[in-house]
């Protein structure tokens, strides 16, 4: 076995480590449960919180006040899989402080019930609704055959909890979305949605927007979450590419030192070899020497070079899995750290599986979407004695010019860079913009630094307690409408979701050697709001378009600086890195700032990662798709050319020494003549 680990681009969040997060208070309420709690008189409450945050429980304090105070006759706690109904197993809550226990008469466990979702489960929550208990779980599936078999109304005035709520989608196909859709049409039942993911929905919405609007939302961000962690202090995220077989290459970023959770690849996929068994058996023997299975936990017991024995959980096999999944909901996993070493799973292990020693989660593959990702790097992020560092590492498989499917390679390659992007967006703290005009003054709970404010220059504030950053730019737009407003403020990381799992964004962006930045920053990223905030007016998607890229640049200029160009360290403390960007550039101004390529400092890590043929593969496999300027790209940028002659008091020029001014006198000109062709109606 190799025992040299190599070193994993990644980007390195480290966090003051405050212990607020984990503190309770009188009621035994962590901050998270009481912001949530704060709003528990909400019909419709959205709940936007990462894994291990408290979720469950912050349900629990809003549903006993919603059955004692607010005249709710029952709470109906639903939930994707069975093993996360054990998430709402009774509570003593009162000797902590709070005012009542959670009580789940065991009958009403559906999640423990035999029999099928369809059948004997859907008779019981018919008998449940008539009776005079007040709480009951089940899964997803048994909810929505529930709903089919008594009708909306039959839920009225109770309230319903979704938990995982990312599950829902508004496609007409996904029933439990259209359940929820009658629901809030009817408006006689409570909702309180639950999601550790902060995309709605990687394709698709959640809910329609006319549903959205009805609920207040409570985001706890990952930064909050990590930054009040008592023991764990660093967070690394990275990618790494191999080339051959990923067994053969396991142990170059496996640490069996660390405790891990490894996902091997999808049967279907690439990276797969297509035996997931012989896959098992592969990284037990580069491990070390097995030495038979634990009779009493059905673990597999491998000997390492070292002599240490590691013991791992093979979720894979199915002929153990039952045993192996029993043994992982013993109470050892919660109090004995050597329980258990390396967990090897394919399709478990994720959404609610709580192991608080792991530090590191090792995934094969690219996964399907951001959510499951998020989901699996909340594996890893639990808070744990000793545990000061944990990491998710992506292993991807290198386009291979023989392997006839360069396209698939090259599609998997941009779509880890786009989930590396999006996550260490969702790591940063909450930015606050505002504009920097002659008025600006400082806001109370920010510090402004040594010097204090500064009314001549752009400033840079921090508020600790609500790990908030803010941040002046001249020339910024500012939001007018209330959703506008609520998109600035939440949905940052929903558009930058968007932007970064564009096609032709991220491939222009990390390989158009011509690309001027504003094509990406103004004209894709402004037809991509416009697509997803139809609703709004042109001056607001303008406000939402300038925030949005604002975050997404900040944040990677920051990697940049943390980073030192030119030291070799890829690993970075992005959180100085901000600051440092903000103090560097006093004068932050929105032009400044369009005209960054969001995806460059994504280029210079995969520069470093990827070998140099590969990286030549992927780009010819990319300029051989280039277009000129379309009909829909011309009609945006026909709008830009349109703003600068309101601004400049002349038209964009086709000589102009300026790239972008150019660029804008060429796309009026495409539209001029596509319009001439009749291509507009």
């Amino acid at each position: 076995m190799s025992n040299k680990i190599k070193s994993v681009p990644s980007v390195s969040v480290t966090y003051s480590r405050n212990g607020i997060s984990t503190k309770a208070n009188a009621l035994g309420m962590r901050p998270m449960q009481e912001m949530a709690y704060e709003k528990r008189g909400e019909q419709y409450l959205l709940i936007k919180s990462p894994p291990a945050s408290g979720k469950s429980r912050a349900l629990m304090f809003i549903a006993l006040d919603k059955l004692e105070n607010q005249g709710i006759k029952q709470a109906i706690i639903v939930v994707p899989e069975k093993s996360i109904g054990a998430s709402f197993n009774d509570e003593l809550l009162s000797q902590f402080g709070f005012w009542a226990d959670w009580h789940v008469e065991p009958k009403w466990n559906l999640c423990n019930a035999p029999g099928n979702d369809n059948g004997g489960k859907v008779r019981s929550f018919g008998s449940f609704l008539e009776s005079s208990d007040k709480v009951l779980v089940c899964t997803h599936a048994t909810f929505r055959f529930a709903v089919d078999a008594y009708g909306v109304e039959a839920f009225d005035d109770r309230l319903i909890a979704v938990d995982e709520f990312h599950h829902v989608s508004a496609n007409p196909d996904n029933k439990l979305g259209q359940h929820l859709g009658q629901f809030i049409a009817r408006d006689k039942t409570h909702i309180v949605a639950m999601t550790g993911s902060y995309f709605r929905g990687d394709a698709e919405a959640v809910l329609a927007p006319q549903d959205e609007s009805r609920f207040d939302t409570v985001t706890y961000t990952y930064y909050e979450q990590l930054n009040g962690y008592e023991y764990l202090k660093q967070l690394d995220i990275g990618y790494f590419f191999y080339s051959g077989s990923y067994v053969d290459d396991i142990l170059n970023v496996l640490d069996p030192d660390k405790k891990t959770i490894i996902h091997i690849p999808n049967v279907n996929s690439r990276e797969s070899t297509k035996d997931k068994i012989k896959e098992v058996e592969h990284i037990l023997g580069e491990l070390g020497d097995w030495q038979g299975a634990d009779p009493a936990t059905g673990f597999q017991l491998v000997k390492c070079r070292d002599g240490r024995m590691l013991r791992i959980a093979d979720l894979v096999d199915p002929t153990s899995q039952g045993k192996i999944q029993e043994s992982l909901r013993a109470v050892e996993m919660k109090t004995d750290r050597d329980y258990v070493d390396i967990i090897i799973a394919l399709g478990m292990a994720k959404e609610g599986f709580d192991w608080i020693w792991c530090e590191h989660a090792l995934t094969v593959g690219y996964r399907a979407s951001l959510t499951e990702i998020v989901q699996i790097i909340g594996r890893a992020t639990r808070d744990a004695p000793g545990k000061t560092r944990a990491r998710f590492t992506n292993l991807i498989a290198e386009p291979d010019a023989v392997e006839g499917a360069v396209t698939e390679a090259v599609n998997d390659t941009l779509k880890a860079i786009a989930a590396s992007l999006l996550m260490e967006q969702v790591l940063a703290p909450r930015f606050e913009f505002k504009p920097k005009n002659p008025e600006s003054g400082p806001t109370p709970g920010f510090d402004y630094g040594d010097g204090g404010y500064d009314p001549d220059s752009c400033n840079f504030g921090v508020n600790e307690q609500t790990g908030t950053y803010q941040i002046e730019i001249k020339g910024l737009a500012e939001p007018k409408s209330k959703e506008a407003a609520r998109i600035c403020q939440e949905d940052l990381n929903e558009v930058i979701a968007a932007f970064v799992q564009d096609k032709p964004a991220i491939e222009r962006g990390l390989f158009d050697e011509e690309l001027l930045p504003e094509e990406l920053t103004q004209v894709r990223m402004g037809k991509i709001i416009k697509e997803k905030y139809p609703e709004l007016d042109a001056e607001d998607q303008e406000a939402v378009r300038q925030h949005a890229i604002a975050a997404l640049n900040l944040t990677q200029q920051a990697k940049r600086l943390a980073t030192g160009e030119n030291d070799g360290t890829l690993n970075t403390a992005l959180i100085d890195g901000v600051r440092r960007f903000a103090m560097d550039v006093r004068d932050l101004d929105i032009d400044l700032i369009d005209r960054i390529n969001p995806f460059g400092e994504a280029y210079a890590i995969l520069a470093k990662t990827m070998s140099e043929d590969s990286l030549k593969q992927v780009a010819a496999a990319i300029s051989a798709k280039r277009t000129s300027i379309t009909p829909e790209d011309a009609k945006v940028i026909a709008k830009r050319a349109a703003e600068f002659k309101r601004e400049r008091g002349r038209l964009p020029s086709l000589t102009s020494p300026d790239a972008w001014e150019k660029h804008l006198a060429e796309g009026a000109a495409a539209f001029m003549r596509f319009r001439a062709e009749g291509r507009y109606e």
